[in-house]
């Protein structure tokens, strides 16, 4: 079957019985389902691309302006870990109308109560930074048969309950793709024939405190 030069990154890599790397199967991964699962690659070093076949000036002509240096590296680059208190305080852009239009004067038994506006921003304010769910940001080695290997992958906060009482939890609510090169065989050994293609990879670009 043909391959468009243009293929979704896939979320599922049929290997299994010892077949070889040209019964990968390509598909759209759902939104629910990222970041994307480590994939299961053939390990014969056969199907790895040749020093000939990564010379950066011809992958770089190859992948033209999608080369993104925000979300990809050649090389190994630096790991910065953060903890949870470096994600929690980095709130961007207007407060939720949800959490903006809280009638904080009402209570369960009916009655109704006071609040000044100074105490009432802060409160909202505190439950925004609470339920905020951050992008957490970590770089992946895809291997020697992505090209750039290295990709800058989003995962949802999850060290807590984001919602107040507990039960919440931060989940993916939006995604970009990005454009690598993939190192493709098809056919067996002497016989196979591999070359570069596009794939579009997803990565989290926002998260939401759900059910």
């Amino acid at each position: 079957m043909a391959l468009s030069q243009t293929l979704l990154v896939y979320a599922l890599l049929c290997v299994h019985l010892g077949l070889s790397q040209h019964y990968l199967r390509l598909r759209p991964s759902p939104s629910d389902h990222l970041p994307v699962p480590d994939l299961r690659e053939d390990p014969d070093p056969e199907y790895d691309p040749r020093e000939q076949d990564l010379a950066e000036r011809t992958l770089r002509k190859k992948l033209g302006s999608n080369f993104d240096p925000n979300f990809m590296s050649i090389s190994s680059p630096l790991q910065v870990n953060l903890s949870a208190s470096d994600y929690q305080v980095k709130l961007q852009g207007p407060m939720p109308n949800e959490i903006k239009k809280l009638d904080l004067t009402e209570t369960p038994y009916g009655k109704r109560v006071k609040v000044g506006k100074k105490a009432r921003r802060k409160f909202l304010q505190w439950l925004w930074t609470y339920t905020h769910c951050p992008v957490v940001y970590t770089w992946k080695d895809l291997g020697v048969r992505f090209w750039p290997r290295y990709i800058k992958e989003g995962k949802c906060f999850s060290e807590r309950s984001c919602s107040f009482p507990e039960g919440m939890s931060c989940k993916p609510a939006k995604s970009i793709n990005k454009i690598f090169l993939r190192w493709y065989c098809q056919g067996f050994l002497r016989q196979k024939y591999c070359t570069w293609i596009q794939v579009q990879y997803p990565i989290i670009s926002e998260c939401k405190c759900s059910c």
